[in-house]
């Protein structure tokens, strides 16, 4: 497919509009019309508009040609190497809200963008937030998603990131684990495959790896009443609902069908 050629017209006219539209549609863009109003009003020069289009109709996800991805009703910052934050996923944030309505203290293990602890700092007011990742990047890019709710990122593997005085005071444990088993990454879309870090997707040979080590530690972290969040894929659910029983949490399964969402949530009692 040819570049889009830049033309004096503004990036938001009708031609621009025309244009664009035909070029997503040849890519294979199943929502052209819809992407196609996300770039140009994402493009300030005829220039930018068509380095945009070369970058979607190339394969880069939508969320890293425009720079965010909406979630629970924000506009989180993302950027090139970062996991773009799942709609799937607003369901665990829900979950997260009625489990603890009134939570204190939050902390977003496994953070990525930062999507999730921003959208539960956003619902929930004044709370202390904390994300931690092992990626740099992710860091990086989770500083620009919390940073307006006063929250604090960390670098490092799991709780070995988080501050020590979080230990025992924790009311909601956000964690988006990896879950994709290994041998099973490279069946995914390309827009994953290709675009997103293979340590925030690949969760070892049943994919279950991340998720028992967070289960295996919550209850030292959690505050008494305080829960840990985590999505699994539907066949998954029994294994990590063993592995938060085993670790002396009360565990429970709560499921989206319209999200194809599931979430396991774990209460310290």
């Amino acid at each position: 497919m040819p570049p889009l050629s830049p033309s004096s017209s503004s990036p938001s006219s009708p031609s621009s509009h025309d244009s664009v539209v035909a070029a997503l549609r040849a890519a294979g863009c199943v929502f052209a019309e819809d992407e196609a109003q996300l770039i140009l009003s994402a493009a300030r020069t005829p220039q930018e508009l068509a380095a945009m289009v070369d970058r979607r109709v190339g394969g880069l996800p939508l969320e890293l040609v425009v720079g965010w991805a909406e979630f629970h009703g924000l506009r989180i910052a993302v950027e090139p190497g970062v996991f773009v934050p799942r709609r799937r996923t607003e369901f665990l944030v829900e979950q997260a809200l009625a489990q603890a309505p009134a939570a204190s203290v939050v902390v977003d293990l496994c953070c990525g963008s930062g999507a999730v602890g921003a959208a539960l700092a956003t619902a929930l007011g004044q709370v202390e937030l904390h994300a931690a990742d092992i990626d740099p990047a992710a860091v990086r890019c989770a500083r620009r998603n919390v940073a307006a709710l006063g929250g604090h990122v960390h670098t490092g593997d799991l709780f070995a990131a988080l501050p020590d005085d979080l230990r025992g005071r924790i009311d909601i444990l956000a964690a988006n684990v990896p879950y994709v088993p290994t041998d099973q990454v490279g069946l995914l879309p390309a827009e994953a495959r290709d675009h997103e870090p293979l340590v925030a997707l690949d969760g070892g040979t049943d994919g279950l790896d991340v998720l028992r080590r967070v289960a295996a530690d919550a209850p030292h972290w959690l505050a008494p009443g305080g829960c840990v969040l985590v999505e699994t894929s539907e066949r998954q659910t029994r294994a990590a609902l063993d592995a938060f029983t085993a670790s002396g949490l009360k565990a429970r399964l709560a499921v989206s069908e319209e999200l194809y969402a599931n979430v396991v949530i774990g209460t310290r009692p």
